[in-house]
């Protein structure tokens, strides 16, 4: 694949001094007949988060997880991220009181961008833990993709314990929640759409494909991928 060089013409170190979005500790206030939980604090729309209960005497257990919809207000849904037959499924109910953290793994970042310059230009910005794209790139391929989708984002990120995953569009970069699939934050940028790697920045030129035995795909291109992210 051909590298292009990839102009970046607005991107200052004072937007992007750490303006990622943080976890935020809340509580259960309130439990709605319909299952919903209203919390001690507004929490922004579209962050995920999971749901601890303290059983007393030091012992405590993530029971839920949980997705704001803003306004103070959550939904509920069982606790999936470690399944395995041995290890009996937390049957506690949310009760009123139980410790909500939202963004608890925001630390653990994913950027999705055209080529390497984008790539290390955004990454130098941030005080986060990358996952580089690599490990994305073997997964997509394995699971047969031709094009990102937030679906393809999610699967990988609970894989890998990813909190937020950073997309370059042609004007913005996207801040995605992958467990909740919405976009949570967005910044201005100005880029060339003629300049980008297919499907996205990884090092493919320096893996065999062959070697994993992967077929050669049509894979969409970049702008053209992130464009119809959903």
């Amino acid at each position: 694949m051909k590298k292009n060089l990839f102009i970046f013409l607005a991107l200052s170190y004072a937007l992007f001094a750490d303006a990622l979005p943080q976890s935020i500790n809340t509580t259960v206030s309130d439990i709605t007949s319909t299952g919903e939980i209203q919390l001690s604090s507004s929490i922004p729309k579209g962050m995920s988060g999971i749901i601890i209960h303290n059983y007393g005497n030091g012992l405590s257990a993530i029971t839920h997880t949980s997705i704001s919809k803003g306004a103070g207000k959550a939904s509920v849904a069982n606790y999936t991220a470690i399944l395995h037959e041995n290890i009996p499924t937390v049957q506690t109910a949310v009760s009123i009181g139980d410790k909500v953290i939202f963004g608890d793994f925001y630390n653990n970042v994913l950027l999705i961008a055209p080529n390497q310059t984008a790539y290390q230009q955004i990454k130098k910005r941030f005080n986060r833990t990358w996952i580089h794209p690599d490990a994305y790139a073997l997964d997509f391929m394995k699971e047969g993709e031709t094009s990102l989708s937030t679906n393809s984002l999610r699967k990988f990120a609970k894989k890998n314990q990813i909190g937020l995953i950073l997309i370059v569009t042609s004007n913005k970069l996207l801040v995605l929640d992958p467990i909740s699939k919405q976009f949570i934050a967005e910044t201005a940028l100005v880029t060339n759409p003629n300049s980008a790697l297919t499907p996205f920045y990884a090092r493919f030129e320096q893996i065999d494909t062959s070697t994993f035995g992967f077929d050669e795909k049509n894979y969409t291109s970049y702008f053209k991928s992130v464009a119809g992210l959903k």
